[in-house]
């Protein structure tokens, strides 16, 4: 990938945006937020596509390279219609967030409904089959990530519930996905930063021998709206309540036309991102809520910028 010097520390994709709603082959309003996953050589991103009825559900594409993508014909995962989960998923299916724990693909997405937001959890083992296991919060919660391996002997989550009209990251444990507790808050909004109005996680967290590194959104309020914005922070393996460093600037902010002019202007909303062999970090985000973009950087820079806060 060519690498472009500019004003952010992530690098864009020359050819961004890699999918856009005339790549869908249904009709729809909209792409955007897609989460990825590498599976041997083939690359899988699970898409939010805004249907023409204005509710959201997930679509699949498929890669060989990470950068270039075909979309299935046909959605993977819609709105509950008549079962337990239609009540709360009424509005929409929103921002998967994939982990894969022994072989198993974890989803973690937000149900929306007239009740409010609520995050939920589903399996798949092949992109075809999809299994919902249980909604895991209660309403005003989104933004839900989970760890790639168990802390303490328990499963571990990032979410951000909305508390006193704040929505700052918190921390969570099970011990089978469904019931949870030991909640602990990690980090709210930064008063004059860039993600002084409101936070939530972005990518599920990334194991390094310093800490886990988690890839966060965060927004400021302007004259115009709000500026989404990316951002990094390092947690405690043990106790990722424990904030080791935490990025003073922006990784990543809305420059480009695609990520300034859409559905919701000036968005850059990290869904994901998978580490290469030579050690680039592919992040995937989603541009003005309206279309998919990758940036990359070595993981080794961006670990270093976020300890130094350089």
């Amino acid at each position: 990938m060519k690498k472009i010097k500019g004003p952010d520390l992530l690098h864009r994709w020359e050819g961004n945006p890699i999918i856009t709603q005339e790549n869908i082959p249904f009709r729809c309003n909209s792409v955007f937020n897609g989460s990825p996953l590498k599976c041997g050589e083939d690359y899988f991103l699970l898409l939010r596509v805004e249907g023409q009825l204005g509710y959201s559900f997930f679509a699949l594409a498929r890669s060989q390279d990470g950068l270039h993508w075909d979309v299935d014909s046909k959605p993977v995962m819609v709105p509950d219609q008549t079962g337990p989960y239609s009540k709360y998923e009424s509005s929409g299916l929103e921002d998967p967030r994939i982990t894969t724990i022994d072989g198993i693909h974890y989803i973690l997405y937000t149900a929306a409904s007239p009740y409010g937001s609520r995050i939920a959890i589903s399996t798949t083992k092949d992109f075809s089959n999809f299994d919902r296991i249980a909604f895991i919060s209660e309403p005003g919660n989104k933004d839900g990530v989970l760890f790639p391996n168990k802390i303490n002997g328990l499963y571990a989550r990032l979410d951000r519930p909305i508390a006193n009209g704040v929505g700052s990251i918190w921390v969570s444990y099970s011990d089978d996905l469904i019931h949870w507790g030991g909640h602990r808050h990690v980090m709210s909004p930064r008063p004059g930063h860039w993600d002084a109005d409101r936070i939530g996680a972005s990518v599920p967290p990334i194991q390094t021998k310093e800490g886990w590194l988690e890839i966060y959104h965060g927004f400021r309020m302007n004259a115009c709206g709000p500026v989404y914005r990316m951002g990094t922070v390092l947690l405690d393996l043990d106790d990722p309540s424990r904030v080791i460093s935490r990025k003073e600037e922006a990784i990543l902010s809305p420059r480009k036309y695609y990520e300034r002019v859409g559905d919701v202007n000036n968005v850059v909303f990290g869904c994901g991102a998978i580490l290469e062999d030579n050690d680039e970090l592919k992040i995937y985000y989603g541009g003005a809520d309206t279309c998919l973009c990758v940036a990359t950087v070595d993981i080794n820079v961006l670990l270093e910028a976020t300890i130094k806060n350089d």
